[in-house]
């Protein structure tokens, strides 16, 4: 999968957390092994398409396709991972969230709009 299609299918992704993030209750205990092996399963998959955004990303980066810093990308990458978790268990301050979320979408969009003819 190409870089803008791994891209776009991580913006839905990070839409759809938002959703949960906002309309789900934190678990009743954070050792509650049911709802850790339910997050465990919606998650599996964004974090290897993640891996394989970055991969891509930086490859794309480094041959100057895209006016992103490489460490925009791990940074981003590393946010969606704190996003991914902070979306099921509701444990960050909505602000904080908002930040991280606002973040990942404006690299997205940076990356989308350099790679995009």
């Amino acid at each position: 999968m190409e870089l803008s299609s791994q891209t776009d299918l991580l913006k839905r992704h990070l839409i759809q957390l938002k959703d949960i993030f906002e309309k789900n209750e934190p678990p009743e205990s954070t050792k509650d092994k049911d709802f850790f092996l339910k997050v465990k399963d919606e998650t599996m998959p964004v974090y290897e398409l993640l891996e394989k955004w970055e991969e891509t990303a930086l490859k794309v980066v480094k041959e100057r396709k895209a006016n992103v810093h490489p460490q925009q990308i791990t940074s981003t990458k590393e946010n969606m991972e704190l996003v991914l978790l902070h979306s099921y268990y509701v444990d960050a301050r909505r602000k904080r969230y908002m930040e991280l979320h606002n973040s990942i979408l404006y690299v997205f969009d940076l990356l989308l709009g350099d790679i995009r003819p």
